[in-house]
């Protein structure tokens, strides 16, 4: 039996992880190598395992019938959710954020598990209610199950990883079909609530000017009387659309939620954001306010990425990562590193590695005919393309530091793990594609 189920593999998706997985180990040895060609670190021996360990977990998984889990996914949802809180009471601190369990120099960040039992479980309430047509209902649901682990790791606080939940959420409700008015809906909410919260920075540190109408958007009186005036359009305009059945009235009321809630959360990222998140968003606009400080590594980034050329300085031939350059160099800044020893061609290597693995990931979307199963590849394919665009524009330059690593390929035992496991759940679903 078990040789049938490894004949029916997608091995180009398994190979496309494998070979992600080991161009990683490859740079994190690389990123370890001084200027004098002395290795100081044992990180690429510490991923070797975590790799191998991956590979082992993928293939299990994929043999494992992931239908199993269906009735005990509350249990292991709210077990992931009472593991976030003990790690933002009780966990270590590192980077800034105190999300890592363990002893000594193990530690398990459970984030990285929570986005695959979020997955799963969303996935089997869209496909419990995959015939209800109350999409509000369905879309609401959806959004609680995602916001409250995400909501616990905004705590830690731990902004990056909390984003890679929206994506998740995101994916997963559209290809449900839940109606697109609500996905839209959300993310416009989250484009404005960004808008707002930048606008006022831009004008402090990059303009040197003060617009009177930016500096209100901080001003907490403004907020309370604009948000007043706009639940008050919200108000009549529902009224109008449940007495008199009118369109337009509908759209109004919807246009004034979203401005409602983007106004209250921009302010309240205002308050909650700590400096060195502020200085990131500063920085992405302009790398040059803080060159030696939190520009920095968005500056030596893209110089390691642009003096790679066309095919690059050569493996362990690199400068910015051999002189110590770039920090988080085996990392956040991974990519960066890669492209400058391997150079253009190297990047598009692994664009189309990226590109191989999301394709076979819709694949088994478009043939399998359990819909639990498509959602469960949805979330991960969702997953793997928000780290890939995220991690890789932000060593560009073209996205604000997040701290998400590159999934597969970024030192971390706990993201290559989770990143594996999705991986097999796909091959799980792919195996018993004609199964219902």
């Amino acid at each position: 039996m078990k040789i049938n189920l490894l004949s029916e593999i997608d091995y180009p998706l398994l190979l496309s992880a494998v070979l992600l997985t080991v161009f990683g180990i490859l740079f994190i040895y690389s990123s370890g190598v001084t200027s004098f060609g002395v290795s100081v670190s044992n990180e690429y021996a510490r991923q070797i395992f975590w790799g191998s360990a991956g590979l082992v977990i993928a293939i299990a998984v994929a043999l494992f019938n992931y239908r199993r889990l269906y009735h005990a996914l509350t249990y292991m949802y709210l077990g992931t959710l009472a593991l976030l809180v003990y790690t933002c009471l009780f966990g270590r601190v590192v980077n800034g954020a105190r999300a890592w369990i363990g002893v000594a120099s193990f530690g398990v960040q459970p984030s990285e598990f929570a986005k695959l039992t979020t997955i799963i479980f969303l996935a089997r309430f869209l496909d419990s209610t995959k015939n209800s047509r109350n999409d509000a209902w369905r879309f609401i649901v959806s959004c609680l199950i995602v916001f409250a682990p995400m909501l616990i790791i905004l705590l830690q606080p731990d902004f990056g990883t909390s984003l890679v939940f929206i994506a998740i959420l995101l994916t997963m409700t559209f290809v449900s079909g839940i109606s697109m008015r609500y996905i839209v809906f959300l993310l416009m909410t989250l484009a404005l609530s960004g808008l707002l919260m930048v606008l006022p920075l831009w004008q402090t540190h990059i303009l040197g000017k003060t617009f009177r109408l930016l500096s209100m958007l901080s001003n907490k009186n403004f907020i309370l009387i604009a948000t007043a005036a706009l639940s008050m359009i919200f108000l009549l305009a529902l009224f109008g659309f449940i007495r008199y059945k009118k369109k337009y009235f509908y759209w109004i009321a919807y246009c004034a939620l979203i401005t409602i809630l983007s106004l209250g959360i921009s302010y309240g990222g205002q308050k909650v954001l700590k400096p060195y998140q502020i200085m990131r968003l500063i920085v992405f606009l302009d790398p040059n306010i803080d060159p030696r400080g939190s520009g920095w590594n968005i500056i030596q980034s893209v110089t390691a990425i642009g003096s790679g050329g066309i095919l690059g300085k050569g493996y362990l031939q690199g400068t910015q990562s051999h002189y110590r350059f770039l920090p988080q160099q085996s990392t956040d800044f991974i990519f960066s590193i890669y492209s400058e020893e391997w150079g253009f061609l190297g990047g598009v290597m692994v664009f189309m590695l990226f590109m191989l693995l999301i394709l076979r990931m819709v694949r088994i979307m478009r043939t399998t005919a359990d819909t639990f199963g498509r959602y469960i590849v949805a979330g991960f394919a969702g997953m793997y393309v928000f780290h890939f665009m995220i991690n890789v524009g932000m060593t560009m330059g073209v996205m604000p530091i997040t701290g998400i690593p590159l999934l597969f390929m970024s030192y971390g035992g706990s993201s290559l793990i989770t990143a594996m496991m999705g991986v097999g759940l796909a091959l799980s679903v792919h195996i018993r594609r004609f199964q219902y």
